[in-house]
């Protein structure tokens, strides 16, 4: 986009009232920002969903003075500027209403790539969780997925440091300008960063830091990525959010299960149990279920147990998934003759035992 493009979109982007739904709303109807802010207020009212109170604030010049100072720090700092119409603006994030019409940009971003996934989960992290994410960023390697993650304590710079351990690309999605770094001892993790990857943020330098921040740059995180983990989370948490956006984006989430009384699983445990997310035990059923494939086109190896006993209601349902490849929940429930909740509660101990996998689109399959 052109300087003149650049100042207007920074604009109307500054203008109380106008988020990115209404913003994008506002150019698709009058062609470009510029045209949006010289454009009358009759006229805007006219548009479906415009009304006195968002278009209030629009006339006011001292947008155009802001976005010149913001301007003036984007352009001192190297920083790269995609606009949601553009080429260069991630392609997955395109499809997702709320997704911010500039995104601020530094580093050696290449998102070409479109093994991309994000990490996320507790500050808190256990030595298990800690564990089990380096692990899998070390199982998913051969495939060189692009790492997302929100630069935190816990879960997000242990996913950042382990894709830079195996020379991953790895974004950071922040919560704030770029002109600041949260936390202060994250810093010198920077360098290392921007030579691995880079960071993502839709927020100006001049933009308070505020604890509603965080769930706002989660849409960028869910958005940006095929699919989201959930490493670890708490009954509540910023994660949990990331996840539930993630669903409403239709994307794929997974969560590692863990023992009912920790407390650090009860988030991913509660996720799997209301089929939110795909429960994650090992490293390999995320390139399975996404389709991922390697260069030389050999699929990993899934071996289930040997030694399984079933039980006669997990029999019934194993003979006929055996007999009839992938099933939907609902039509394995009609055909087996079962309550749906029942059919439900024996498939997640059938995946816990390896002889089944859950498939996207709630399917189920033998293994």
């Amino acid at each position: 986009m052109t300087e003149n493009d650049l100042l207007y979109t920074l604009a109307l982007q500054h203008v109380h009232n106008i988020g990115d739904i209404t913003a994008k709303r506002l150019i698709s109807h009058c062609g470009s920002a510029e045209a949006v802010l010289k454009e009358t207020k009759n006229n805007l009212l006219k548009i479906d969903g415009i009304g006195s109170v968002t278009i209030s604030d629009l006339f006011k010049t001292h947008h155009l003075k802001e976005a010149e100072k913001e301007m003036v720090f984007i352009k001192d700092n190297n920083i790269k500027v995609s606009y949601f119409k553009d080429n260069d603006y991630p392609e997955k994030l395109k499809h997702c209403i709320d997704s911010p019409i500039l995104l601020f940009e530094t580093g050696q971003i290449d998102l070409n790539n479109q093994h991309i996934i994000s990490i996320v989960g507790t500050r808190k992290i256990t030595t298990n969780g800690i564990a089990f994410c380096e692990d899998l960023i070390e199982q998913l390697t051969p495939y060189n997925p692009i790492i997302v993650s929100g630069f935190a304590y816990g879960t997000d710079i242990t996913a950042h440091k382990a894709a830079m351990k195996h020379n991953l690309q790895t974004i950071a999605c922040l919560a704030h300008g770029l002109n600041q770094i949260y936390p202060k001892v994250h810093k010198k993790y920077m360098v290392d960063m921007d030579k691995n990857g880079g960071f993502f943020s839709d927020f100006w330098s001049t933009d308070k830091f505020d604890k509603q921040n965080f769930l706002k740059r989660n849409r960028i995180i869910a958005g940006v990525s095929e699919a989201t983990i959930v490493i670890e989370s708490a009954e509540k948490g910023g994660s949990l959010v990331t996840a539930d956006i993630a669903n409403s984006y239709n994307r794929d989430v997974f969560a590692v299960p863990g023992r009912i009384t920790d407390s650090q699983s009860m988030g991913c445990n509660n996720l799997i149990k209301h089929q939110k997310a795909h429960m994650l035990t090992t490293p390999l059923d995320v390139p399975y279920m996404l389709n991922w494939e390697l260069e030389d086109n050999k699929q990993p190896v899934i071996q289930k147990q040997l030694f399984v006993e079933l039980d006669a209601t997990e029999k019934i349902i194993y003979n006929y998934l055996k007999d009839n490849e992938k099933q939907q929940l609902d039509i394995i429930a009609l055909h087996c003759k079962m309550p749906i909740f029942k059919v439900s509660g024996t498939l997640l101990n059938m995946e816990l035992k390896g002889v089944i996998r859950p498939l996207p689109g709630k399917l189920f399959e033998v293994i």
